[in-house]
């Protein structure tokens, strides 16, 4: 077992989860990559990082994610950092959307909620020590059309970041978020051409951010930050400041 420490990012295998495990483990990082689907991305991103394990689990079977926090303990023996990254999303006016399409988003948020309480009461408190980052989204402050139930559920993750950061007062267990604007990723590859060119306009910097420039933000919460609690990073080009 590896004396390095530690970094679970969820929803690993892609995007901005993928820019972070990669970041994390140029700082010296043993990566428990999580992912739920894409097994195939995740062991091309393991097979780069070279340290490093896959943990596969839905995030919304809480039975999965006790599977998961089992396998990490075998395999790390802990968690330093966990990296609240994995999100989903339905695009659908409210009138038309259907209720299970709400659950699937909220069922997300209800197992980023136990999957940190397992890694608080197994892992960190242990230790006395860790760092949990959550990856919100600059639309749960400034709302976005569509988008309902997942703007509510980045608006809840920076209010649990500022909770639970209050809960630990005193300890060595910082908690913080950091709130991506419009990021190049596959995601957003996909919109239309009209669509990006309003995105734009809102930009002050005139262009969408890199995944990296997100990862570089969560790597300094992880490594240096020892003085930044309960709060969000804005991480959007001035399209929002909080």
């Amino acid at each position: 077992m590896s004396d390095a420490p530690v970094a679970l990012v969820t929803g690993g295998a892609t995007g901005i989860g993928a820019a972070c495990a990669r970041r994390l483990a140029s700082e010296g990082f043993r990566i428990a990559l999580h992912y739920r689907s894409s097994e195939e991305k995740a062991q091309k991103l393991l097979a780069e990082l070279k340290s490093g394990f896959g943990v596969r689990a839905d995030l919304a079977d809480s039975d999965q994610i006790d599977a998961a926090i089992k396998q990490i303990k075998e395999e790390a023996g802990g968690v330093d950092v966990l990296v609240n990254n994995a999100g989903y999303n339905v695009n659908a006016p409210m009138l038309t959307m259907k209720l299970g399409e709400y659950d699937a988003v909220a069922g997300l948020a209800r197992g980023t909620w136990y999957l940190s309480k397992l890694i608080l009461r197994r892992f960190m408190f242990r230790k006395g020590t860790g760092r949990i980052i959550n990856i919100s989204s600059v639309v749960g402050h400034t709302g976005n059309p569509g988008q309902i139930p997942y703007t509510m559920a980045k608006a809840g993750l920076d209010a649990f970041t500022k909770s639970l950061a209050q809960e630990l007062a005193g300890r060595e267990i910082l908690v913080n978020s950091v709130a991506p604007g419009f990021i190049d990723t596959e995601m957003t590859e996909a919109l239309p051409e009209e669509v990006k060119a309003a995105i734009l306009a809102r930009i002050p910097q005139g262009r969408m951010g890199r995944a990296e420039e997100v990862a570089d933000v969560v790597a300094f919460l992880a490594t240096r930050a020892s003085y930044v609690n309960g709060t969000v990073l804005h991480v959007n080009g001035g399209m929002y400041g909080g």
